[in-house]
C-alpha cells in the first residue's frame, strides 16, 4: 500500500508539473499567435519555474495531494479553479515586486488562468483516474469492532485499492470454538488473493501460526491494523485498550537531527508569534473592554511532557479564568465570549503561548495539551490516555488538522470525541517525523486561512 501511495503521489506531481508548463506554452501560443520561439520561451521559463514551485506547494496546502484526491472528483474543478486564481494573484504580485525579469504579463496571466484551469481539470478528472486504475483482486476481511465496519465500508465504496472485499468474517461475532474451522473453510477459495486480518486480536492467538502454512502460499496476508492506519491516518480505536501496543509508542525514537531541527523551527515560529502578539494586544484589549470586564491575558495549568504541570499563557476567550477547569465548554457558567469565539476559530487565542515555546515547555507541533483538571478527568475515563504525554505537547497537531467535531465545536467536547483525538495523537507519536511536522504546519495554516475567509 505504501508503494502504491508513493506511486500515486509521483504521478500526480509529475503530471501537475507537466501540465503547468504545457499551459504556459499554450498561453504564449495563443497570446502571440505563433509557436513560442526559444527567446520567448526562455524569457518566461525561469520566472514561471520559480512560481510553479510555489504553486505546487499551494496545491499541497489546499489538499490536491491528499489521500482521497483521486476518489472525490465532484469538487475538484471548483478547488482547482480557486487555487489557480490564488496562484495567478501570487504571480501578479511576484512580477510587480520582482521586476528583474523584464516582463509584466498582465494579459498572459489572465490567459494562463483560463488555460491552466481547463488543462488541470482535464488532467485530474479525466486522465488521473485512468492512469491510477488498478485491477482489484478478491480479499477476505477478518477483523472485529469498529475497524471491521470502517475497513469494509471504505474498501467496498472505493476502487482505488488493489483488492475488493469478496468475503468477510467478523471475529467478535464468531464462536471461539468454530472460528478456526470458519477461517480455513474461507481460505480454501482458490480465487482468494488477499487476507486482511487483525493479527493482534486475542481470538486469533492460537490460530494465527497455522495461517502461514505453504498451502496458503498463493495468498498475501495484510495486517488489518496497519492497513487501517494507512487508510484513515489514525490508529484503530481498539488499540487504545491494548497495553502491548500502547507501550510500543514509548520505543519510538527520532534522533538528534530531528530534535534539533524541530527546536530551531519552534524558536523561529515563536518569535513570529510573539511579534504578532505584541502588535495585536492593544487592539484586542480595546475590543475586550467594549465587550465587558476581564483581563487581556490568562494563565492556565496544563499538562506537559511526562505529565509535568505547565503555566500556559493565552488571550482570554471566556468570561472567567478557571486555571484548572475539569469542565467541557457549556457545562458550567463559564462561557465563550463573542471576541473569544473569533479568536478560537483562527487559533489567535493561543499566540501568547510563544512564551511557553521559547521556554521549551511545548512545541509548535505535537499532541494538544489539556487543562490540568480536564486531563485528570479524561485519564480516569480513557485507558492509557496519559501515554499521549510521552512527547512534548504542541499548539497544533495531527488531530487538530484531521478530526471533525460536532457542529459548532473546534475541539473535543465529549469522551467519544476525545477517544478519536487520542487515536490521531497515537498515530502522530508512532509516525512523527520532520516531514509530518511540515505537513501539519502547512495544513494548520490552510485551516486558519479558511476560517478567516469564512467570515
Amino acid at each position: 500500500m505504501k508503494i502504491l501511495r508513493i506511486r500515486e503521489l509521483a504521478v500526480l506531481f509529475i503530471g501537475d508539473l507537466f501540465f503547468l508548463y504545457l499551459s504556459l506554452w499554450f498561453t504564449l501560443f495563443v497570446r502571440y499567435v505563433e509557436l513560442p520561439g526559444e527567446v520567448l520561451w526562455q524569457t518566461h521559463f525561469v520566472p514561471f519555474s520559480l512560481l510553479f514551485a510555489v504553486w505546487l506547494l499551494m496545491y499541497f496546502i489546499v489538499g490536491l495531494y491528499d489521500q482521497h484526491t483521486t476518489i472525490l472528483h465532484a469538487k475538484l474543478p471548483e478547488r482547482i479553479l480557486r487555487v489557480q486564481i490564488g496562484n495567478v494573484v501570487l504571480a501578479a504580485l511576484f512580477f510587480f515586486f520582482v521586476p528583474i525579469f523584464g516582463i509584466a504579463p498582465k494579459t498572459n496571466l489572465v490567459l494562463y488562468l483560463i488555460i491552466s484551469s481547463t488543462l488541470m481539470v482535464f488532467w485530474r478528472v479525466a486522465i488521473v483516474p485512468r492512469l491510477l486504475k488498478r485491477k482489484s483482486a478478491p480479499a477476505l476481511l477478518i477483523a472485529g469492532g469498529v475497524e471491521y465496519k470502517d475497513l469494509y465500508e471504505e474498501i467496498s465504496r472505493n476502487t482505488r485499492y488493489p483488492f475488493y472485499i469478496a468475503d468477510t468474517l467478523r471475529i467478535d461475532h464468531a464462536d471461539g470454538g468454530s472460528l478456526s474451522d470458519q477461517i480455513f473453510a474461507k481460505l480454501k477459495n482458490p480465487d482468494l488473493a488477499y487476507v486482511i486480518v487483525d493479527i493482534h486480536h486475542r481470538k486469533l492467538e492460537q490460530i494465527l501460526p497455522h495461517l502461514y502454512k505453504p498451502i496458503f502460499s498463493n495468498v498475501r496476508f495484510i495486517d488489518a491494523r496497519e492497513l487501517y492506519e494507512e487508510i484513515f491516518e489514525r490508529v484503530p480505536l481498539s488499540v487504545l485498550y491494548d497495553p502491548q501496543y500502547v507501550e510500543t509508542l514509548t520505543a519510538k525514537t527520532t534522533g538528534p537531527a530531528y530534535e534539533v531541527a524541530k527546536r530551531i523551527i519552534d524558536i523561529m515560529g515563536a518569535l513570529v508569534m510573539g511579534s504578532l502578539t505584541l502588535i495585536l494586544a492593544p487592539f484586542l484589549w480595546i475590543l475586550m473592554r467594549l465587550e465587558g470586564p476581564g483581563p487581556l491575558l490568562i494563565t492556565q495549568d496544563r499538562m506537559g511532557q511526562g505529565g509535568r504541570r505547565i503555566h500556559s499563557y493565552k488571550f482570554r476567550s471566556m468570561t472567567l479564568n478557571d486555571k484548572a477547569s475539569a469542565e467541557w465548554v457549556g457545562e458550567g457558567k463559564n462561557t465563550v465570549t463573542k471576541l473569544g469565539n473569533i479568536l478560537r476559530r483562527i487559533s489567535l487565542d493561543e499566540f501568547p503561548q510563544f512564551i511557553n515555546v521559547l521556554k521549551g515547555e511545548i512545541s509548535l507541533i505535537g499532541p494538544r495539551n489539556d487543562i490540568e483538571g480536564l486531563a485528570k478527568r479524561l485519564a480516569d475515563a480513557i485507558p492509557y490516555y496519559e501515554f499521549r504525554y510521552v512527547v512534548k505537547s504542541g499548539l497544533t497537531g495531527w488531530a487538530q488538522i484531521n478530526q471533525r467535531y460536532e457542529p459548532g465545536n473546534i475541539s473535543p467536547q465529549s469522551i467519544e470525541e476525545t477517544k478519536m483525538r487520542l487515536a490521531y495523537d497515537f498515530y502522530y507519536i508512532k509516525n512523527r517525523s520532520f516531514m509530518l511536522d511540515v505537513m501539519i504546519a502547512l495544513k494548520t495554516l490552510k485551516r486558519m486561512l479558511f476560517r478567516m475567509s469564512s467570515w
